[in-house]
């Protein structure tokens, strides 16, 4: 089948939202269409769409869907997105720290640069691995990159890791992850007091949502491509207390993010903000988000408090 729907401009956009029953101010809704594409807006207009009587979605909105709600849910997940980026910030850099202390006490700083050393990538995966690090370094301006090529280049073509990891993207760092040997990463795992497949699952759903929010994707209400792993209750009880912790959901991120900041940020006020973000949009329906009902009492929240 050809797509043959033509480019519409920014009226006509906003005349074709307003026919199917969109409340708005058509000069603000303009302008706003001007900020935010017509597509990416449509996936907060998604949850409004009227249903006919055999359960079909149709292309007119539920009676009273006005603009100013849909923008707010807008805004809302905009912020939420930025929140969840700092989180996942904090844990991202306290991950790079311990894996890279770790490994660089047993095999020094440039340890990775023998394959033996990480053990679970294939010869190809460790090429790969090594050229992208080629590549991140070289694009790299930082000072500290300029100064050691300056002063050890003419021995040393890659940095030491504790450099060379404040360099990686998220994905460098996931294959390093993956090439350590199990009785590493359970050192590091047991920091976190996890077992290794959870921390595993968890820090590669973070990559996954970390790229969702970088592109500023719809994040509040989407069904998670990468689900978590959620702890089985005879050996982590507070995952399941007062009720399972869905992990389709944003609410699974979000608790993974407050366990972890336990352990890397306990003075942060970061489970505060989202309290705070979440009773300035009293209207957003949090069960479209994964939040069981009492949340507040969900033993990880409540116990790490």
């Amino acid at each position: 089948m050809i797509y043959s729907k033509p480019a519409l401009s920014y009226a006509a956009q906003a005349d074709l939202l307003l026919s199917r029953g969109l409340i708005a101010d058509r000069t603000l809704l303009i302008e706003r269409l001007k900020s935010v594409n017509y597509y990416r807006l449509s996936g907060y207009l998604h949850t409004f769409r009227d249903t006919a009587a055999n359960g079909q979605r149709l292309d007119s909105y539920l009676p009273g869907t006005d603009f100013a709600t849909v923008w707010r849910r807008y805004v809302f997940d905009r912020q939420l997105r930025l929140l969840v980026l700092d989180g996942i910030e904090r844990v991202e850099i306290a991950m790079k720290t311990r894996l890279t202390h770790n490994f660089c006490q047993k095999y020094g700083g440039f340890g990775y640069l023998e394959a033996k050393n990480l053990p679970k990538l294939c010869p190809q995966q460790y090429t790969d691995f090594l050229q992208r690090i080629k590549d991140e370094t070289s694009r790299s301006k930082e000072d500290f990159v300029v100064h050691f090529h300056n002063k050890y280049g003419d021995t040393h073509e890659f940095l030491p890791l504790w450099m060379a990891v404040e360099i990686m993207s998220y994905g460098s760092v996931l294959t390093l992850f993956h090439g350590m040997a199990d009785s590493e990463l359970k050192q590091v795992a047991a920091e976190f007091g996890l077992r290794l497949p959870l921390l595993d699952s968890w820090i590669t759903t973070l990559n996954y949502i970390r790229n969702i929010c970088a592109h500023h994707g719809r994040l509040w209400n989407r069904e998670l491509g990468v689900k978590p792993k959620i702890p089985f209750a005879n050996t982590y009880p507070e995952w399941h207390i007062p009720v399972p912790t869905p992990a389709h959901r944003i609410f699974s991120i979000l608790t993974i993010l407050r366990y972890f900041l336990t352990f890397v940020a306990p003075q942060s006020r970061w489970p505060n903000r989202l309290v705070k973000l979440l009773s300035e949009y009293p209207e957003i329906p949090l069960d479209f988000m994964g939040f069981p009902p009492d949340w507040k009492n969900h033993a990880v929240w409540n116990h790490h408090a």
